[in-house]
């Protein structure tokens, strides 16, 4: 029996922790094939982005035509788009579809160490042009406030701007509270219809995050590829994400001293 085919739209993370990387990884832990079409080159390690280089815009038209032509993509998730040609270029051949698969946009916009990963004016192409297509919108809190012009540093204010956004774009949205300070990890899902579910999980203190907005929405897409309804895909991206935050592995470098001390 074939696994499901699940394709994501991204940039490459030079340390593989976020990005396409972080998805095909996470695609392989949930037991289907995954696919990329990148669409830009970073150099980063975690809290540092050096630099960013765009793919032409036409190589990732190539990209995403000859895989959608040649497998059976069950799902779709985007992350890094960068810039507005980029953009346009994936709305254009999604929104050509006879029937687009379920999507999932993790708008990426700004990096954890505040590095920004969006060209000025490609919000509106966001908006415009993709935000439309999609099943699902992960914003993390940053990207939230960027889309809404609300700054929430609250659930209650997280919630005022999400249906703010659900309102606009008529798009199921899932806020993501991993950055509220609390006991708990809360992300909610808002529907067009207004329908409301959370998700909670104990937040996990001490540790260093990376890639988990990317592994969150890849492990959403999965669970769409394989056929379940967006609030159990969610609730068990949620479960997928928390255990990979609570095991996560560390490294650092070894320096001089510590080559003496061995």
């Amino acid at each position: 029996m074939s696994l499901p085919v699940v394709l994501t739209i991204a940039g490459s993370d030079s340390s593989c922790g976020a990005g396409a990387q972080a998805d095909l990884k996470t695609f392989s832990a949930l037991g289907c094939h995954g696919l990329t079409a990148i669409t830009c080159i970073v150099a980063e390690i975690p809290g540092n982005v050096r630099s960013i280089q765009a793919v032409k815009p036409e190589i990732v038209r190539d990209q995403l035509e000859l895989l959608l032509e040649a497998y059976p993509v069950a799902a779709i998730k985007t992350g890094m788009l960068f810039s507005t040609p980029i953009i346009r270029v994936v709305a254009g051949v999604l929104a050509s579809l006879k029937n687009l698969p379920p999507l999932v946009i993790d708008p990426v916009m700004v990096a954890s160490s505040g590095a920004p990963l969006l060209k000025p004016g490609a919000l509106i192409a966001y908006e415009k042009l993709l935000f439309p297509l999609a099943t699902l919108i992960t914003p993390n809190l940053d990207e939230l406030g960027i889309l809404t012009g609300l700054r929430p540093e609250s659930q209650a204010e997280m919630k005022t701007a999400g249906k703010r956004l659900t309102a606009a774009t008529g798009t199921s949205v899932l806020l993501k509270g991993g950055h509220l300070k609390g006991l708990a990890a809360t992300d909610i899902l808002l529907t067009p219809d207004w329908e409301k579910q959370e998700y909670s999980a104990p937040f996990i203190k001490g540790v260093e995050t990376h890639g988990t907005g990317c592994t969150y929405s890849a492990a959403i897409a999965a669970g769409l590829a394989k056929g379940l309804p967006l609030p159990k895909a969610i609730g068990l991206a949620k479960k997928f994400v928390t255990r990979a935050i609570k095991d996560a592995d560390t490294w650092r470098k070894v320096t001089a001293l510590d080559q003496v001390q061995l």
